[in-house]
């Protein structure tokens, strides 16, 4: 269902139920759906290898790459090709840290 839809549902407009939610959970409907799917996108991303961003970014509902891109930066303050590599020198520096079963965990 998308977002839009949530407030014809619940038979209430979409400005009220982003008031209420906000209210009762800290963020607005779309703040959490862009955050859990940036989260899942990032469990998604195996520092072990190549990174096919495309196809990540395509696989996450991202309609453009640039797009990805761009909500990347939003949340970490890095791109992503940054992002991987701070991570593969954190897991080099830390073997068997809990970061690094993220990949096995979700795949």
């Amino acid at each position: 269902m998308a977002i839009g839809d949530l407030g014809t549902a619940a038979g209430v407009s979409s400005t009220h139920l982003a008031r209420r939610f906000k209210d009762l959970v800290g963020g607005t409907p779309k703040r959490l759906a862009r955050t859990y799917r940036f989260a899942a996108t990032v469990f998604a991303i195996d520092p072990a290898g190549p990174v096919d961003w495309a196809e990540l970014a395509s696989g996450a509902g991202y309609l453009y790459q640039a797009h990805f891109g761009h909500e990347f930066r939003a949340f970490t303050g890095l791109t992503p090709t940054r992002y991987v590599e701070v991570r593969r020198r954190f897991l080099r520096e830390h073997p068997g840290h809990v970061l690094d079963s993220w990949r096995r965990r979700s795949a």
